[in-house]
């Protein structure tokens, strides 16, 4: 599903082939798919609706967090001009995040741990029982049922 990081040619594209698809295809089609990003396979098909849910419609989860976090920030009483603009520059931050999750391979659960600072009293909030976990499962569920409704 093309998407807002396909357009700088950072997104990720899962696809799956059909019975029949021959190597040299498959590959023909990586090659292909390449052109916006990276691109990973699944064997069993059921499994788009959850990767839509996922990554289909991740940047627009980024970007609500921005939206929250400038929210707070002002709620805190930053200046609500000031709160966005400190939390849209987190993109660029997030991204080398993601970066070097990917490229070192060290779980985002060991990079994000700093104890005993205000990001770790965040985090204790965030993490919670009643935090952002449940809150994702919920709603990446709902994404997923919409993308098997409209595909039906």
């Amino acid at each position: 599903m093309p998407n807002t990081p396909a357009a700088v040619r950072q997104g990720i594209t899962v696809a799956t082939a059909a019975q029949g698809v021959s190597a040299a295809e498959k590959k023909r089609c990586h090659e292909l798919l390449e052109a916006v990003g990276q691109v990973l396979w699944v064997d069993d098909e059921a499994l788009m609706d959850p990767v839509t849910a996922l990554s289909g419609s991740g940047p627009a989860y980024v970007f609500l967090l921005v939206e929250a976090m400038a929210a707070a920030g002002a709620k805190l009483g930053l200046a609500p001009d000031m709160a966005h603009a400190a939390c849209a520059r987190h993109g660029g931050g997030q991204r080398r995040a993601a970066e070097a999750v990917e490229r070192t391979r060290v779980a985002a659960a060991r990079q994000r741990h700093q104890p005993g600072g205000t990001t770790a009293e965040a985090l204790k909030v965030l993490m919670a029982a009643d935090g952002i976990q449940p809150v994702f499962d919920k709603a990446l569920a709902a994404a997923s049922r919409r993308s098997k409704e409209l595909a039906g």
